[in-house]
């Protein structure tokens, strides 16, 4: 695979970028450059143009005025729904996951609009907040392990028809609605609730992108010794009783 090459787009780390997300990008950065692959990683702050021709873009999470901020500014843009409509492969966080649907409620309690890359509009809910460890059962047509994650958010999220879940949960609050379902995802686009980063729980995940991306079926195996002990510690920590 030396001869391919993989363009990695960061959107936004000044505004989107809670609870570690960044570490994300590292993670499919590094699992890349150990095959092979020769990498070009493209940090673009809320100031500049999205660019439109990466192969995955990575979105994190932010807090309620910088998510606000950060779908103003996508929408105005525009990059990133026209990489979309090129065939790249979009995976977002939390704050992110709800710019990529319809509408959210923002900071001062209006409906913001999305990007609309998802089927899905957020609603703030009205309960606790959902905190905590989840672990969820990513849906089987992506051939992914378990999910293992960190969650911290207040917004509910409600899947359109167009919109498959990522996961179905197992412990925790997913989107928040009550009928088991974490996340949400099309053939290129993934949003998803968890931090953790969520890269670093789950490898297989930034392996699927990778895949997508080069559109193969499968790459070559890599020392996953690191990431399985971290699974192994989370996931545990997750089913032990409060």
């Amino acid at each position: 695979m030396t001869d391919s090459s993989l363009r990695l787009v960061w959107v936004y780390p000044d505004l989107l970028s809670t609870y570690g997300d960044q570490g994300n990008v590292l993670v499919v950065e590094r699992r890349a450059r150990q095959r092979g692959l020769n990498v070009e990683r493209v940090d673009v702050r809320s100031d500049q143009p999205i660019p439109t021709s990466g192969d995955i873009y990575l979105i994190g999470g932010g807090e309620d005025r910088p998510q606000r901020l950060a779908a103003e500014r996508l929408l105005r843009d525009g990059g990133l729904p026209r990489a979309a409509s090129n065939g790249a492969i979009i995976f977002s966080v939390c704050a992110g996951y709800q710019i990529l649907g319809h509408e959210f409620i923002n900071d001062v309690g209006e409906r913001q609009p999305g990007l609309g890359l998802l089927d899905v509009i957020t609603t703030r809910g009205e309960g606790a907040r959902c905190v905590g460890d989840v672990l969820a059962d990513i849906d089987p047509r992506l051939g992914l392990p378990q999910l293992t994650g960190f969650e911290n958010h207040q917004g509910i999220t409600h899947l359109g028809p167009t919109a498959r879940p990522f996961a179905r949960t197992v412990f925790g609050n997913g989107n928040g609605t009550g009928d088991g379902t974490e996340g949400a995802y099309n053939d290129t686009v993934f949003g998803t609730y968890m931090h953790g980063p969520v890269m670093a729980r789950n490898p297989q995940i930034a392996d699927l992108l990778l895949k997508l991306a080069l559109d193969v079926n499968a790459l070559p195996p890599t020392d996953d010794r690191w990431y399985e002990a971290l699974r192994a510690e989370r996931i545990a920590a997750a089913t032990q009783p409060a």
